[in-house]
């Protein structure tokens, strides 16, 4: 016979004993810290601190664009292949996924890390270990998560421990682009989803809202002409700059915060012509979706208030859509106070936690899903060639992630 033990918070919410330990998330992580097999999975990283660090630095050195993961991708794969996994698969969009079966008799926890990096095809990449911190395009975004991820399933399997819920590894494709991998894999898999963990940035806290992104490009079409040319008396460029001037000067409320940001603009190929399309970006975001709204509004009437004073047209692209995701109830929800215990049980004191977060959690919360996002190391100079990890917090970090699995599937026994 089975004996089953699982943290009391997580049996009400389950449905097998309603309403009992829901106020004492705490209680119920550290008497899962006291247990044998509990401590033998915390004690992985630490005695494999070589081979994590080694791993790491391999894998970081992969170059990953997003959209070309595949590399990276089957690297994992193999690395998953010996380990104690039910099923190992790529799906429609090239995410690769690996379950862990528990005893499923509740909704699967899943476990998020993304594959891709901003960086162009071909960089070449070298990690530096220098001061305490390793140093290369990517360490940390989001190749610190990746290596967490198969640190915890090694964890797991040395110490013999078996979750009461399934736990689902996947490793998405394009996060850093469209979100598309994830977008993916919950549309396949949202009926069988308790909770949603994607582990991208973060280290001391987690969020557990999701922060609402738009990008534009904007475009002011001209007649063109060459420097010279009396007719038009114009470049394109004119009401860019313009409007690009008015889109800074506008005030940001900071309750709730509005970021933005302009982050490309082009005009005529050839330093000697009137740019007949002159083009710009905007990144704008929020956690109020209204005020989305609002700000997207305010710069409509800017592009069209320029372009009708140089007599030229205004065109918008959207390039993507991610409305703000924020749920009600979702701060207080089993998942994310759950998630919080194990952060206060591990020694992170008062732990932050945020409703701006920017990665595939979003894409959960916007499902309905409970989720939350959070990281495994203290990072730096994120998508830059300059980025950084500190090395000595990460091994605290994958035992965060370890515990987050067992916390949030719950452990059983065997008699």
């Amino acid at each position: 016979m089975r004996r089953i033990a699982v943290p009391l918070a997580l049996l009400s919410v389950v449905g097998f004993v309603p309403g009992i330990g829901r106020d004492n998330p705490l209680i119920q992580v550290m008497s899962l810290i006291s247990r044998d097999d509990v401590k033998r999975a915390l004690n992985y990283p630490d005695a494999n601190r070589g081979p994590i660090l080694s791993e790491w630095i391999q894998l970081t050195e992969i170059n990953a664009p997003s959209g070309k993961e595949r590399e990276r991708a089957e690297n994992i794969r193999r690395s998953l292949e010996p380990l104690h996994l039910n099923k190992i698969y790529y799906d429609a969009k090239g995410n690769l996924i690996a379950v862990r079966k528990g005893l499923g008799q509740s909704r699967a926890v899943v476990i998020d890390a993304h594959l891709d990096t901003v960086f162009k095809e071909g960089l070449k990449i070298k990690a530096q270990v220098r001061d305490g911190k390793v140093f290369a395009p990517g360490i940390g975004d989001d190749t610190r998560n990746l290596e967490a991820v198969l640190a915890s399933i090694r964890a797991l399997d040395e110490a013999g421990i078996k979750t009461v819920a399934d736990l689902i590894f996947v490793f998405t494709v394009e996060e850093e682009t469209s979100m598309d991998g994830a977008r993916q894999f919950i549309a396949d898999n949202k009926d069988r989803i308790g909770s949603y963990v994607a582990l991208d940035g973060g280290y001391e806290g987690l969020t557990y809202g999701g922060i609402g992104i738009n990008w534009y490009t904007h475009h002011f079409i001209g007649p063109g002409g060459h420097t010279r040319s009396s007719t038009p008396p114009y470049s394109a460029t004119l009401p860019l700059s313009r409007a690009i001037s008015r889109i800074y000067q506008m005030e940001l409320p900071k309750q709730p915060v509005v970021n933005l940001n302009i982050g490309m603009l082009g005009g005529s190929q050839v330093v000697n012509a009137k740019a007949d399309d002159a083009w710009f970006t905007v990144d704008l975001r929020s956690t109020d979706q209204k005020t989305i709204d609002e700000y997207e509004a305010k710069i409509a009437k800017i592009l069209r208030e320029e372009a009708d004073r140089a007599g030229m047209e205004v065109r918008t692209d959207v390039l993507s859509k991610l409305p703000a995701a924020q749920i009600d109830g979702n701060r207080d929800s089993f998942t994310v106070r759950m998630a919080e215990a194990v952060h206060q049980a591990l020694g992170f004191e008062n732990p932050p936690l945020s409703r701006a977060g920017s990665n595939n959690s979003n894409v959960a919360l916007l499902a309905g899903l409970p989720a939350l996002s959070t990281g495994a190391a203290p990072c730096g100079d994120s998508h830059s060639l300059s980025e950084w990890c500190q090395i000595e917090p990460f091994y605290k970090g994958i035992k965060k992630v370890i515990m987050l699995e067992i916390a949030l599937a719950g452990i059983a026994d065997k008699e």
